[in-house]
């Protein structure tokens, strides 16, 4: 009812499966990759001016 496993070296411990690597980028697709981010940091300044200048035109239309 007993198996003796002292003569069995154990087994390999478990590696886990690395994720294949992505390839880097091309020249042409980090330009873009700038361009997408400066016009979202362009737009995180200019959109406030921007949503401020429309209240100020449509607030005093509706006294």
């Amino acid at each position: 009812m007993f198996v003796d496993f002292r003569d069995q070296p154990p087994p390999p411990p478990w590696q886990p499966r690395h994720p294949p690597r992505r390839p880097p980028l091309t020249r042409r697709q980090r330009r873009i990759v700038y361009a997408i981010v400066w016009f979202n940091i362009a737009m995180l300044v200019a959109a406030p001016i921007g949503g401020a200048t429309l209240l100020g035109l449509l607030i005093p239309s509706w006294r």
